[in-house]
């Protein structure tokens, strides 16, 4: 009788524990570093160009696109974090407006700047492209010049 020849079976790689917060999922928290330039002020922004969440009434998705503008104090957004935080409304319901006011409520309590501004530009839906334009300003704060209004394009299709 002819014996199969062996094989030598791989052992399975050990595992290393899962983080707490792993790096990729979505979180509601909001990690901060120390401003390295707190002396002056300077605009930080950052652009979500892919922003989802779901239409509370029907269920659909909803798609933005969100500028983040801001003049750090002592805090600034770290990235990463920022971009679970913003994906963590994948899956929820939420109205333009509401959650535009929310995440901008968040980064204010997070970080205590100087000036922040979120617009978002809703991708259009029944026929109606929406933008949201919410804003936060320090008291005493008067950065106009390092703050520049911003421009909204006419809407004419997904670009």
């Amino acid at each position: 009788m002819a014996r199969a020849p062996k094989t030598k079976t791989a052992a399975a790689p050990a595992q290393r524990e899962m983080p707490v917060n792993p790096p990729s999922r979505p979180s509601k928290e909001l990690h901060v570093f120390p401003n390295p330039a707190p002396e002056r002020d300077y605009l930080i922004q950052f652009q979500v160009p892919e922003f989802t969440c779901h239409c509370p009434l029907t269920g659909q998705p909803d798609f933005a696109h969100f500028t983040i503008d801001m003049v750090a104090d002592k805090l600034c957004v770290e990235l990463k974090s920022l971009k679970m935080y913003m994906w963590s409304f994948r899956d929820e319901g939420a109205f333009h407006e509401k959650v535009t006011n929310d995440i901008l409520g968040k980064i204010v309590a997070t970080t205590q700047p100087r000036y922040a501004r979120i617009t978002a530009r809703w991708y259009v839906r029944g026929g109606i492209y929406t933008n949201v334009v919410v804003e936060h300003r320090k008291k005493g704060f008067k950065g106009d010049s390092v703050v520049p209004t911003p421009s909204l394009p006419t809407a004419t299709g997904l670009r």
